[in-house]
């Protein structure tokens, strides 16, 4: 007997990155083969006319789970009883522009955003900010969203954890599957720090395979870096690999891993990081539960590293508190 099915909301649905992803949500390699689903897709008024071509295309594809499509630029419309709700849609930075400045444009967005989770969705919706600043729009969402717990909420760090892993992979020469335990601690931003320190490879410490020298000089900055490398060689920002990430992110909260991943979500004081703080930490994820992995022992070069981003976090969270009020 088929399940019945999931409702999905996609915010920026005719921009790159929800391009690359709407069709592998419909075609069932997010939530399984046997999961039908109803896509919500949402845009400002001007990108309509371009929404509907991709529903188009979408119709035109026959997938067999695909049960509805409803395309609408009101997030009221967009959101109401979801199940889950993937946050692609943010303003994008401009010349010039300071990121307070953009923090100050996509608080108003993700206000609404979250205002509209609070009022219209499943009481069990499973929200992933995908649009950047990534964790501080999830602080936003979530402080908006006051009738839904704050562990529904969380940002993506899962496109950061594998360009970690791949980086240490190709290094050593293995494949990516014989990497273990990366972790990105903190800020999706140029402060994140992806770190080794625990990392195995074929079981064996990453560490005792590479130079410190290799992981501090060329390692964290390639991670930190590597969008920004992209969008110099491509000419654009990363789509298809960070829509690959938000599958990857929503399988696993939805079927659960006991492999460490790295999720940004409200911290619960874990590593001496603020309670509240959106902050990525290394989870396991079981019955749609996110759980903080415990005792790993921080070093204090890595300390140094985690409160770097923690500083960020906390600069981006004060401006926002007083732009909530």
């Amino acid at each position: 007997m088929m399940k019945p099915p999931v409702r999905v909301a996609i915010t920026g649905g005719a921009g790159q990155i929800a391009y690359s992803l709407i069709f592998r949500v419909a075609s069932g390699e997010m939530l399984g083969q046997d999961q039908p689903i109803i896509l919500n897709l949402l845009e400002v008024p001007q990108a309509l006319t371009t929404l509907k071509g991709v529903m188009m295309e979408l119709q035109d594809c026959a997938y067999p789970l695909l049960q509805d499509v409803a395309i609408t630029d009101d997030p009221n419309v967009a959101f109401a009883e979801i199940d889950y709700a993937l946050l692609v849609g943010a303003a994008p930075r401009g010349p010039g522009m300071e990121r307070a400045d953009l923090l100050k444009i996509n608080s108003e967005v993700f206000k609404i955003h979250g205002k509209a989770l609070n009022e219209q969705a499943n009481r069990k919706v499973k929200v992933l900010v995908v649009g950047n600043p990534a964790n501080t729009n999830a602080f936003i969402a979530m402080k908006c969203a006051p009738k839904l717990d704050p562990k529904q909420f969380s940002a993506m760090m899962r496109l950061d954890h594998a360009r970690a892993v791949n980086l240490l992979a190709a290094k050593v020469g293995v494949n990516v599957s014989a990497v273990e335990n990366i972790v990105v601690w903190g800020n999706h931003s140029a402060n994140q720090y992806p770190s080794i320190a625990h990392a195995l490879v074929n079981g064996k410490a990453a560490s005792s395979l590479v130079e410190q020298n290799w992981v501090e000089n060329e390692f964290i900055p390639a991670v930190q870096q590597r969008g920004a490398t992209i969008i110099k060689a491509r000419g654009k920002s990363s789509a298809a690999s960070a829509a690959s990430a938000v599958v990857a992110h929503m399988r696993d909260w939805a079927m659960g891993t006991e492999k460490l991943v790295s999720v940004a979500i409200a911290s619960d004081g874990s590593y001496d990081i603020p309670p509240g703080l959106v902050y990525s930490f290394p989870v396991t994820i079981k019955n749609g539960e996110f759980s903080i992995v415990q005792g790993l022992d921080i070093d204090k070069f890595s300390r140094s590293r985690m409160l770097v981003s923690q500083k960020e976090l906390e600069q981006e969270r004060d401006i926002i508190l007083d732009l909530l009020g």
